[in-house]
């Protein structure tokens, strides 16, 4: 589905990612991995055209992306929930979902009373402002926005990052559901343990390179990976 090629880019004179190659595939959960400042979500900006490619070949669904609009990106089927959640403040919960609502292929799977039943506390939550919310029902909402885009492929950013325990674990619990649907995704967070559990396959980015491609069994059974990569 997804297909990125030797994959550089700069920010100014700056540059920060050197090559950076990794495949999704349909129905696939594949990770992005790395300490802080690797040059992932400099990957993520990449891929949705937020940042101009330098050099390389991104391709979705065979069709080259590379130096494409971000909304002509997003028209093509991918769907970002960006780090920092990045909501709407000012409109209610159901107003930030009916926003960014789009059919793909004349299909509407994900509707308002799909992503309340996939997040019962935004249904409660409806009628609430963005700056009403919580740090967790932001990402919930986050989540749920970019399903209403019913996206072929959703990419987050720090899927978890600075939520507490229990938020964590129904973000979690709604990623291996999206799985067992068939969704494919692309995903950021430093829980590596949670990830191995669900994930197909796992990419480690270290200064801007993709260094390392493997299976979770292939990424758990090796403790010197994740000391050497993964590890503060």
């Amino acid at each position: 589905m997804l297909s990125v090629r030797n994959l550089q880019a700069s920010y100014g004179a700056a540059q920060v990612l050197f090559d950076i190659s990794f495949e999704v595939g349909t129905g696939q959960v594949v990770t992005l991995l790395g300490r802080n400042g690797m040059g992932k979500t400099t990957t993520i900006r990449t891929l949705m055209g937020l940042l101009p490619a330098r050099s390389g070949d991104i391709r979705f669904e065979g069709a080259p992306m590379a130096g494409l609009a971000p909304y002509r990106i997003a028209k093509a089927g991918i769907g970002l929930v960006p780090e920092g959640r990045q909501i709407f403040p000012t409109l209610t919960v159901e107003e930030n979902l009916v926003a960014t609502a789009a059919a793909r292929s004349g299909v509407r799977r994900w509707t308002l009373d799909a992503i309340y039943d996939l997040f019962p506390r935004l249904k409660e939550r409806r009628a609430n402002l963005g700056t009403q919310l919580s740090g967790g029902e932001q990402q919930m909402l986050a989540i749920g926005r970019a399903l209403m885009t019913n996206p072929k492929l959703m990419i987050l950013d720090e899927a978890t990052e600075g939520l507490a325990p229990l938020i964590r674990a129904e973000i979690w619990a709604c990623l291996k559901r999206l799985r067992s649907e068939n969704q494919s995704i692309l995903v950021i967070d430093k829980n590596v343990d949670v990830l191995a559990g669900f994930a197909d396959r796992h990419v480690i980015v270290e200064k801007g390179r993709s260094v390392w491609s493997g299976t979770s069994a292939e990424l758990m059974s090796d403790s010197t990976l994740k000391d050497r990569y993964l590890h503060v």
